[in-house]
């Protein structure tokens, strides 16, 4: 079938969102793992038919479920993720060293070319890899050998929530972390180091232009241009153009330039969105009319997207993975928020649809192009 899958991860279990090439119809199933939180849901572009799951509860811990059919039928994989011992927001790894515990999975990466390869990224920091479609897990601990004493939780937790894999380099390999910053690997995740150069976070930390420590809310990149990275920071949305080794400011004319997601057109790299929110402690869109904001220019000059959004009164967020496009003809632009609404354009953001509303608050999105 071609068409788009929509993978919806929600505080209360996940939905999978189906249409044809037009995207005007959608057809809505779940919820899957009803009354869980699916904190991040993914598809491997290696088989469509291969989906993995970060489901977890406070209580029950935290599980990796695996679908090889598209979502209608799941098991779950991963021993070394499950809940052992004591119940509540803790699980442990049995590692090679020493057992070590860790909060959730917040996102998982699958290989752009092995549908058995996958990363995982959890909190407290660290990342994860399996090679086996998530039955075995190794940690990549050279990440946290780079000043990981020095790492602190952001808001929502220490937590590991970006994993770029470099579709022209195997052994490179982007993550970002909530409140250390951005790093990155050329070996494979065998050695590491910061890329923050150029990052500024003047209220965060007693140096400003500390190697790490910095607040990395996302990371985007278009596989056309694996050296231009965009970032949307805690406060400054960001620009690369040498993989990571400076970066300098494009917030340009937005209302503001705190958020959460960053997502880059899947046909024009130099076309990016975002969604301002008021501030960090006010966590609703500026004068509460719900506004994504596109720049055609990678950065600086932005346009503000509201056909089809709510204008007054619209007081909801959009978290960090919860945006997302297709691979169509016409990008298609998704994106999901804390009051259960999931947005889609057809048009690259010109113009907005409610594809469904009241589900429970959307954590994550993403997007399968059908062929």
């Amino acid at each position: 079938m071609s068409g788009v899958r929509v993978l919806v991860g929600t505080r209360k279990g996940a939905f999978i969102l189906t249409s044809d090439g037009a995207r005007k119809d959608w057809e809505v199933s779940g919820p899957l793992f009803a009354g869980w939180e699916i904190y991040h849901l993914s598809g491997s572009p290696a088989d469509p038919n291969r989906l993995y799951a970060s489901q977890s509860s406070g209580w029950f811990g935290q599980t990796i479920q695996r679908s090889d059919d598209g979502g209608k039928t799941w098991e779950p994989v991963g021993n070394q993720f499950a809940y052992e011992g004591n119940p509540g927001t803790h699980q442990w790894y049995d590692g090679t060293q020493h057992p070590w515990e860790f909060t959730r999975v917040w996102h998982l990466e699958p290989s752009p070319t092995d549908p058995d390869t996958v990363y995982a990224g959890v909190e407290d920091a660290a990342l994860f890899r399996s090679r086996d479609g998530g039955q075995t897990w190794d940690e990549l601990p050279g990440l946290r050998d780079v000043k990981g004493n020095l790492w602190q939780p952001g808001a929502g937790g220490m937590c590991l929530h970006t994993i770029i894999l470099d579709p022209n380099d195997s052994n490179r390999i982007y993550t970002a972390i909530s409140a250390a910053g951005a790093f990155r690997t050329d070996d494979g995740g065998e050695t590491w180091r910061p890329i923050n150069n150029g990052l500024l976070s003047q209220f965060e930390l007693p140096d400003p232009n500390a190697e790490v420590g910095h607040c990395v809310h996302r990371l985007a990149m278009h596989p056309s241009r694996p050296d231009v990275l965009f970032m949307q920071k805690h406060w400054d949305v960001m620009r690369s153009d040498d993989a990571g080794e400076s970066w300098h400011e494009v917030s340009g004319n937005l209302p503001s330039d705190f958020g959460f997601p960053i997502a880059v057109h899947a046909h024009e790299p130099e076309t990016i969105y975002v969604v301002p929110i008021k501030s960090d402690s006010e966590h609703f869109p500026p004068e509460g009319k719900l506004r994504v904001y596109r720049s055609r220019t990678g950065g600086n000059e932005w346009e503000a997207l509201t056909d089809g959004l709510p204008q007054q009164d619209c007081y909801v967020n959009v978290l960090r993975d919860a945006m997302a496009v297709d691979a169509m003809d016409d990008c298609g632009i998704y994106f999901g928020t804390t009051g259960g609404q999931v947005y889609a354009s057809a048009n690259g953001g010109d113009r907005w649809e409610p594809i469904v509303s009241n589900l429970p608050s959307v954590v994550s999105i993403e997007v399968q192009t059908l062929r």
